[in-house]
């Protein structure tokens, strides 16, 4: 039986960027405080707890003082700086480079839409930990929209900016530009939308290159955390090409019914999972052929 692994799978660069700050200074002091989870996956989790890593929640932070705390790849509102210089909280800023520049953008684009009295508008889920970011670039202003059906939010005879989540869907994303912007015609002859596109292309990416591999085997284990968003789009994804596609979030999970009659076994996963942990599916799985 054949046994591959996804090469395009595993950490995006904005989770390795803050699994190797973490790292680092966990090895250097034996403990770190990071602001929310690291990371969707819980058996990272378990390997950096072991570690050392203390996850915390936006109240004991706001307690804390005279410490080092970590941030994630998903950013952080201006406030999380603010309590930082007051309580003289050391950040070890892991923003995602990405992720930051669209807060930038978020930011310049919220000034213009207040000199127009205009809205800015975040394709994403409202409690996601990037979009709460996002969010406090817009004092808190912005109006965030994770399906069609949200439109109503919106007040289409104002001028509206439109920025998504770096983790969204780009179809889905292009078919809400087009819907406000067919709303806004409905309501004024002139164009009030300007629409960015803030999508990282790492992550987007991942939908073509996952595709093409799920249709390459006969079963696809798919590895991620069962709270990772990024993980349930992709297995839909997988899903959608072959339908003997099965989630499993570790080694455990596997059932050795799954591979009768099997030649080909592919193994992938999120932008939250971690290389080690689909090597330790593939061994399983051998494993399993061996009995």
């Amino acid at each position: 039986m054949k046994i591959e692994i996804d090469q395009q799978s595993g950490f995006c660069f904005g989770v390795e960027k803050v699994i190797k700050i973490a790292e680092d200074i966990l090895k250097e002091e034996g403990k770190v405080y990071c602001l929310g989870e690291i990371v969707h996956n819980q058996r990272e989790m378990e390997r950096l707890v072991s570690l050392g890593l203390v996850t915390i929640d936006y109240e004991t932070y706001r307690n804390m003082k005279n410490c080092k705390v970590l941030i994630r790849a998903h950013g952080e509102p201006p406030e999380t700086y603010e309590i930082a210089k007051k309580n003289n909280i050391q950040l070890l800023d892991g923003t995602c480079p990405i992720v930051d520049r669209l807060q930038k953008k978020v930011k310049i684009g919220f000034e213009e839409m207040k000199k127009k009295d205009g809205q800015v508008i975040i394709f994403g889920k409202e409690k996601h930990a990037e979009v709460i970011g996002l969010k406090g670039q817009a004092e808190g202003k912005a109006i965030v929209v994770n399906h069609l059906q949200e439109l109503d939010q919106i007040d289409f005879s104002k001028p509206v900016v439109l920025y998504s989540q770096t983790t969204r869907n780009k179809k889905k994303y292009r078919e809400l530009g087009r819907e406000i912007q067919k709303r806004i015609n409905g309501v004024t002859d002139r164009s009030e939308l300007l629409i960015y596109n803030t999508i990282c292309n790492q992550v987007a990416n991942r939908e073509l290159t996952i595709r093409e591999f799920a249709r390459n085997h006969d079963l696809v284990l798919f590895v991620s955390g069962k709270n990772s968003s990024n993980g349930k789009m992709l297995y839909q994804v997988c899903k959608e090409e072959n339908p003997n596609s099965r989630f499993i979030s570790a080694e455990s999970e596997i059932e050795k019914s799954w591979f009768d009659n099997i030649k080909s076994v592919g193994i992938c996963g999120a932008t939250s999972t971690p290389e080690w942990l689909m090597r330790n599916v593939a061994e399983n799985v051998k494993s399993l052929n061996k009995e």
